[in-house]
């Protein structure tokens, strides 16, 4: 069940739905795998949609880490999202937006 008071938000993969969450310690890595100058700098590198498909792994990748999947990159740009690469980016701002927001 998804929390959104918690941050939480779905993705569907495959068909299925997943969990995704940005804790705390994945934000801290993904600032650092991303080399953004904090959490601001992150979050409009997505909203101005200056990001680039690697980005965009790397943030899906937190979050299904966040909401419990021991996954990494290469293992996340194999799989097959719901409404393709529109889907997965779909997903990934409402990924910031619970995480930064409070909201889904």
């Amino acid at each position: 069940m998804i929390n959104p008071h918690r941050g939480e938000v779905a993705i569907g993969i495959g068909g299925e739905e997943r969990l995704m969450r940005l804790t705390l310690g994945e934000l801290a890595a993904l600032e650092a795998r991303l080399e953004v100058g904090g959490l601001v700098a992150l979050a409009e590198r997505f909203e101005t949609g200056a990001f680039r498909a690697n980005d965009l792994i790397a943030l899906l990748t937190a979050g299904l880490r966040g909401g419990g999947d021991d996954l990494d990159e290469a293992e996340v740009a194999a799989m097959d999202f719901d409404g393709g690469a529109i889907g997965a980016a779909e997903a990934a701002s409402r990924l910031l937006a619970a995480s930064f927001r409070g909201t889904t």
